[in-house]
């Protein structure tokens, strides 16, 4: 079952790129996958975990250890923007609460993102998977994708789980 807002239309057109990205593995195989990188952004907890040294403790070995009180996360968020590949993470950025990421903030990232590439993955990674969310098909994303050799996965619309 599908989300809420899908009607038939989605749902055929879901099942017509499953069936396009079908063709393009069966195709290419691995080196298909090995050329993809996924984004995406979620809103994460920021808090600074105690380390090692500060949960140092000094205590006879006939002593019972002290109890730790849970960790609680803190109220402040910061949206985590993450992409990666068939061998794992490739870029992380955070943006502060309050803050949103727009065209120019994605195209930003996309820069990035294509610089930590050339470090990390000698150029093999040239298909961008992400969702349909504005700032990733605008006009100024898609000239930006082109502009730095890019090219996105089809995504069916209403379905920003996939991505």
């Amino acid at each position: 079952m599908g989300p809420k807002n899908a009607d038939a239309s989605d749902e055929a057109a879901k099942s017509a790129i499953c069936r396009e990205l079908l063709a393009k593995f069966d195709e290419d195989g691995e080196d298909f996958l090995r050329q993809i990188v996924t984004g995406d952004e979620s809103w994460v907890h920021h808090y600074d975990p105690e380390s090692k040294q500060q949960s140092k403790e000094y205590r006879n070995k006939t002593s019972p250890s002290l109890k730790k009180l849970k960790v609680f996360s803190s109220a402040r968020k910061v949206l985590l923007t993450i992409f990666w590949d068939s061998e794992g993470v490739v870029h992380t950025e955070f943006l502060e609460q309050g803050n949103t990421v727009n065209s120019t903030k994605y195209v930003n990232t996309l820069e990035k993102l294509k610089a930590r590439l050339r470090q990390v993955r000698s150029e093999t990674v040239s298909i961008i998977h992400h969702d349909n969310a504005r700032p990733h098909t605008s006009l100024e994303t898609r000239t930006a994708l082109d502009r730095l050799g890019l090219r996105t996965l089809p995504h069916p619309p209403y379905n920003p789980d996939l991505a």
